[in-house]
């Protein structure tokens, strides 16, 4: 792994697959999951895709028609 960037809380590395490891620097444990998402961002190393609209339901009088 290769160490990308340090701060004050924490440090981050970069595997070799790409991807990143975010480490804090007092305790020195790993940080996973949303801690570790908001930290990327923050520091601008990825970016979070758009959320998708949720899917139309069908309308009911199609449905009715139908039967």
């Amino acid at each position: 792994m290769q160490q990308i960037k340090k701060t004050d809380e924490h440090i981050i590395f970069q595997k070799k697959s790409g991807r990143y490891a975010v480490k804090t620097k007092k305790a020195k444990q790993w940080v996973n999951g949303e801690e570790k998402q908001a930290i990327l961002v923050a520091e601008q190393l990825i970016t979070l895709p758009d959320p998708k609209a949720a899917p139309a339901e069908a309308e009911p009088e199609a449905e009715a028609a139908a039967e």
